[in-house]
């Protein structure tokens, strides 16, 4: 059973999906505007969010932003827009997952599922990654690199935990959309050039002199042991 807060204005809909889920199991509490749920998502620590964007208050991608400065808790999205751009837009501030309405009670029951497996809270502690001096503790949602906290966002834990998980493997562009960000391939591969730009970054090394990650033209990306790299 999880903790669900369900942050949507229309009633209808709020009463419906508050009823699925508790019928499958959840417990759930429901927030109508952005600032009622930053209360209870403080208060009372959820363990997921389904999150509306057209809140009366406040764009639920505002919401979204100012929840991620300060929770990790895992978020699916739900929005009426389906276009690939507003669905990359939700994904890059920080939401682990959307739905595209009109959706029923057992499609979100399970994409609610699918992220907490991911995020650790199913049954088991997930395996802590360690590759070189790079130490992933999904549980934790925490990584370290030669003892010292990298601060990553969710989006970036994602993405550097997928590919130490694989480490010495080529992953596609495809897969990691697939599989991290849930979008179908075409036209959105520069989202992970832009991710993986970014933790670059935060692991202290450049395309051009990596240590850890390594652009295979052609065929994706690479994740290693400095040591292991074999000259690349």
């Amino acid at each position: 059973m999880a903790q669900v807060l369900l942050v949507e204005d229309d009633s209808a809909l709020r009463t419906s999906l508050s009823s699925g889920l508790g019928e499958r199991g959840h417990a759930v509490t429901s927030a109508i505007t952005a600032m009622d749920a930053l209360n209870r998502i403080v208060a009372h620590k959820p363990d997921i969010v389904v999150l509306d964007i057209g809140l009366p208050d406040l764009d639920g991608r505002e919401l979204l932003r100012m929840l991620r400065a300060a929770s990790r808790v895992p978020v699916i999205v739900a929005t009426a827009r389906g276009a690939e751009d507003e669905i990359v837009s939700v994904l890059d501030s920080g939401a682990d997952d959307y739905v595209v309405k009109p959706f029923g009670v057992g499609q979100l029951d399970a994409r609610i599922r699918a992220v907490l497996r991911r995020d650790g809270a199913g049954p088991g502690r997930p395996e802590v990654l360690v590759v070189g001096g790079l130490r992933m503790d999904p549980a934790a949602r925490s990584a370290t690199l030669d003892g010292t906290a990298l601060d990553l966002n969710p989006r970036e834990f994602d993405v550097l935990h997928y590919l130490a998980a694989r480490a010495g493997q080529v992953v596609s562009k495809r897969e990691l959309l697939t599989e991290v960000w849930q979008l179908p391939y075409g036209g959105a591969d520069k989202t992970v050039d832009v991710h993986v730009s970014w933790l670059r970054r935060k692991l202290g090394e450049t395309a051009r002199d990596a240590r850890y990650l390594h652009t295979v033209r052609g065929a994706g990306v690479l994740l290693t042991a400095p040591d292991d790299a074999g000259g690349r």
